[in-house]
Order: structure tokens, then C-alpha cells, then sequence
């Protein structure tokens, strides 16, 4: 199964995200089989490739928690319904 998570990188104390999708069972910073975004929790910059996100999801990627609601602040979730 393939899943969208977060996938840390920065320096200690100076932690920036990278959206990934990547198999449910490899290692939380392993090779993702795609960079789809990223996001920033210091200053909640978020940057996505929309149409690589939406192809994902309606191929059957599961989010995780933390994913899904940067998503849908960003109304992902509209463009996928549609």
C-alpha cells in the first residue's frame, strides 16, 4: 500500500517536512517513490505539486493524519471530487 507522510530533513531544532509517497512498510526517512511537496512547521509554509497529489490519491493513496490535514487546508480534497 502506498502511503503520502512526511518525511523529516533540516538541522536539529530547524525541522522542514517533505511530503512523500512511499510504501506503508519502508523506514520513515527511506527513499520515497515520489516528493510530492513540502512544509515547513516554523513558519506553516506548505508547497505542493497539486496534480501529482490528486493522481495519487485517486490511484488509492492513504494519507496520514498529519498529511491529510495539511491537505485539506490547502482544499486538496475539492480538486479530487471533482
Amino acid at each position: 500500500m502506498i502511503k503520502l507522510r512526511l518525511k523529516r530533513y533540516g538541522k536539529k531544532r530547524e525541522v522542514s517536512y517533505r511530503i512523500v509517497a512511499v510504501n506503508s512498510t519502508s523506514r520513515r526517512d527511506g527513499r520515497p517513490i515520489e516528493e510530492l511537496g513540502s512544509y515547513n512547521p516554523r513558519t506553516d509554509e506548505v508547497r505542493l505539486e497539486v496534480e501529482a497529489i490528486v493522481k495519487r490519491l485517486q490511484q488509492g493513496a492513504q494519507p496520514t493524519d498529519t498529511v491529510r490535514r495539511i491537505l485539506e487546508k490547502q482544499n486538496v480534497y475539492e480538486q479530487v471530487n471533482a
